[in-house]
């Protein structure tokens, strides 16, 4: 049974929908560009396919506390927690329709994702991945036929486009994410049962760290996420695409300024 986690989602559409096969999953994948897109004035949603009762760290119950309150850090909505069942999550018929009626019920323009293909995790691979990539898609085509009755009208996704990619994959495009990194990094330790916890190997937070730096590096930013689309990404005037190296020079002007400015009081501090 999946977990209706917003009763006012029923009436309620968003523009973008976040969909994770665990509870931190869209936290990692899309926990700067979320934020910044709710800062921009879109609204933003969270699904998430099982219930994480495999994870080393926590328990069901932490993770569902841990699960509303990293999407009220990211200030979305978390609107649906399926039960597909940790480490077994395949894509079948019955889920497509499942998550077919939530994407009509909630009409999305942009769908996010798990690449739905050999994806990051332990050994690079991370099943669950995979079928959730795969379920989405599914499922948006889905939504979108006329002959797909569930009771509410067809509904055509604008976009999809995914997350955790392959390690040495390029992303289509990179979000800068550096304004709301710290909000990222909030997101994260709000699911302190696997990114706090002394009991589990590795420094994920570090990690994370190191991941959109090099997104950022791509992009020539601090921080930045990356998202890859199957189908071509179209613009209407390719001066869009100036935008933002114009930004990154306009920065990278102000931080040698804030440098220079920092120096100079530095020089004239008689205890420095």
């Amino acid at each position: 049974m999946a977990k209706k986690a917003n009763k006012d989602s029923d009436t309620k559409s968003y523009d973008i929908l976040a969909i994770g096969a665990h509870p931190d999953d869209v936290e990692v994948g899309c926990g700067g560009l979320i934020p910044k897109s709710v800062a921009q004035g879109y609204t933003a949603a969270v699904a998430v396919f099982t219930k994480g009762e495999m994870g080393t760290g926590g328990t069901v119950e932490i993770r569902e506390k841990e699960t509303a309150k990293a999407a009220k850090i990211l200030g979305a909505d978390l609107i649906e927690v399926y039960d597909f069942g940790d480490t077994q999550l395949v894509d079948t018929y019955e889920k497509r329709m499942k998550v077919a009626e939530l994407i009509r019920q909630v009409k999305p323009k942009i769908v996010l994702c798990p690449y739905p293909q050999n994806t990051s995790g332990r050994a690079q691979c991370h099943p669950d991945h995979i079928a959730t990539g795969e379920i989405t898609i599914n499922a948006v085509g889905l939504a979108r036929l006329a002959k797909f009755d569930c009771g509410l009208a067809p509904h055509h996704v604008d976009r999809v486009f995914h997350y955790f990619l392959p390690t040495g994959m390029a992303p289509s495009f990179v979000v800068d994410i550096t304004d709301y990194f710290d909000t990222w990094k909030k997101s994260l330790k709000a699911h302190a049962s696997q990114f706090q916890n002394p009991d589990k190997e590795g420094d994920y937070m570090f990690y994370m760290e190191t991941m959109a730096r090099t997104y950022g590096q791509m992009g020539r930013c601090k921080y930045a996420q990356g998202y890859f689309a199957f189908e071509p990404l179209m613009i209407n005037d390719i001066m869009d695409l100036t935008v933002v190296k114009d930004t990154v020079i306009k920065r990278h002007s102000i931080n040698k300024k804030d440098s220079a400015n920092k120096k100079e009081s530095r020089r004239h501090d008689p205890g420095y």
